[in-house]
């Protein structure tokens, strides 16, 4: 089940007896085990009916326990199960406990068991129990052409209209890093204003990014011909101590790419990002591309000594060249 799947089915009233919520994306797990106490609880009191463990402390009776306890004065009761796992072998008197009680528990229930674990191991015991009526929730980051879909549905989540290529940008550049892009998102929203349709422009103003971003700020402003900018991004990076070498070999790797597309041949990526290295291959020919990467390599022999030019000098000449 995906956590999308989970939140229909609540919605339409269905409440599960066991459900594991496995995967390392902490975002969706959050938001699941959320959306699932506001389900069970409902009005309840959870100082009476909600149980928190923790598997590396939590022994087979205080599980048991738990979750035959009733609920008070509410319809259900509550147990959170962290990591159940929690170092301990295959063979661990909770881990046992654990598919044992998921399996005999009643459907509807009166308490609930949610179970979250980063790994769980399909072929272990206690996951295997996760069988209908209890599920398995995955929690796993959407990648690929998943990644843009999850933007514009939290886009919808907060009320926010995207322009065209927006969902791509922000997913380009922040990845697979659900509760990042959240928030990136909603900043993104604010600089665009109360009701106006987030542009990529705003993004591009707004967003922080990963440590290699600014680097590929870099082989924008070069592959579509703005030089001033690209020495802006450069001067920002020299400063803020990006090592030369690396921004040379991020602009070779990037320059091969080009002339792998410009000769017909296809590079591995995000749709949106190959989209945009054949846009730009198709600012050079083919001859210019190879100049290009000769110059990178004239570049790289200054970097290691072997000329009398600066290297910081040697970076913005090539910067030009590149662009121009």
């Amino acid at each position: 089940m995906t956590p999308d799947e989970l939140a229909a089915e609540l919605a339409d009233g269905r409440i599960r007896p066991a459900y594991l919520l496995a995967g390392p994306e902490p975002l969706l797990h959050d938001d699941a085990r959320a959306a699932l106490m506001a389900a069970v609880l409902a009005d309840a009191d959870p100082s009476f009916n909600l149980d928190r463990l923790e598997g590396a402390s939590a022994t087979a009776g205080a599980l048991e326990d738990a979750v035959r306890a009733l609920p008070t004065f509410a319809a259900r009761r509550l147990v959170l199960l962290r990591e159940p796992e929690g170092g301990r072998r295959k063979a661990d008197a909770l881990l046992e406990t654990l598919a044992r009680v998921v399996a005999e528990l009643p459907d509807p229930a009166e308490t609930v068991l949610v179970v979250m674990a980063t790994k769980a191991d399909k072929r272990a015991r206690w996951v295997k129990a996760f069988a209908d009526p209890a599920v398995r929730v995955e929690c796993e980051a959407p990648k690929g052409r998943a990644l843009p879909a999850f933007v514009r549905a939290e886009a919808k989540r907060q009320g926010v209209s995207l322009a065209r290529g927006v969902a791509e940008a922000l997913a380009e550049r922040v990845g697979p890093q659900l509760l990042l892009l959240r928030r990136e998102l909603e900043k993104a929203a604010l600089v665009a204003g109360p009701g106006q349709k987030l542009e990529v422009a705003h993004v591009a103003e707004a967003v922080g990014v990963s440590a290699e971003e600014p680097i590929w700020d870099l082989t924008d402003a070069i592959g579509t011909g703005r030089v001033a900018d690209a020495l802006a991004v450069l001067g920002r990076l020299e400063a803020n101590g990006a090592p030369g070498p690396v921004l040379l070999g991020t602009l070779a790797s990037h320059f091969r790419k080009l002339a792998r597309v410009r000769a017909g041949g296809k590079v591995a990526g995000h749709p949106f990002a190959v989209r945009k290295l054949e846009e730009q291959a198709r600012r050079y020919s083919l001859p210019g591309l190879r100049s290009c990467l000769r110059s990178i390599h004239d570049t790289d022999e200054v970097l290691k000594g072997r000329g009398d030019l600066p290297a910081d000098l040697a970076l913005e000449r090539l910067v030009i060249h590149l662009a121009g």
